[in-house]
Parts: C-alpha cells; structure tokens; sequence
C-alpha cells in the first residue's frame, strides 16, 4: 500500500527484495489505485517524529551508541 501510495505522489520508488514472492508484490501495485481517502489517512500516519529515539537530540544519538546490547 505504501509503494502505491508514493506512486500516486509521484515520489520515485526504488524497492528491493531478494525473495521472488515479494518482487511480484513490489510490482503490483499498478493494477489498483488508492482512494482520495485512503490516501488522506495514511498521509495521516506519519508524525514526522521518530517513537524510538530524537535524532535531533544529541544525547540520545550518544546514548544508543554507547549502549551495551547482551546479544
């Protein structure tokens, strides 16, 4: 849906996939188009901010840098 929605914005999309089954998905989404409203509501979606981290904030870039994961 996301693919089809850049589409539809004329955004230029380049998808990438190594599984066969989901490079038939990428190129099917010329087969259908999104309603003014499904187009509105995933516009809607975005926050233009990141749930995980403040990329603007110095610290918390730092934080996760530093941050010991036990893998």
């Amino acid at each position: 849906m996301i693919l089809r929605w850049l589409v539809q914005r004329d955004v230029v999309v380049i998808p990438k996939s190594k599984s066969k089954e989901r490079i038939i998905e990428n190129i099917s989404i010329f087969d259908f188009e999104l309603t003014a409203e499904d187009m509105a509501a995933i516009t809607t979606l975005g926050t233009g901010k990141s749930s995980i981290f403040d990329h603007h904030y110095p610290a918390s870039i730092k934080g996760i840098c530093e941050a010991k994961f036990n893998i």
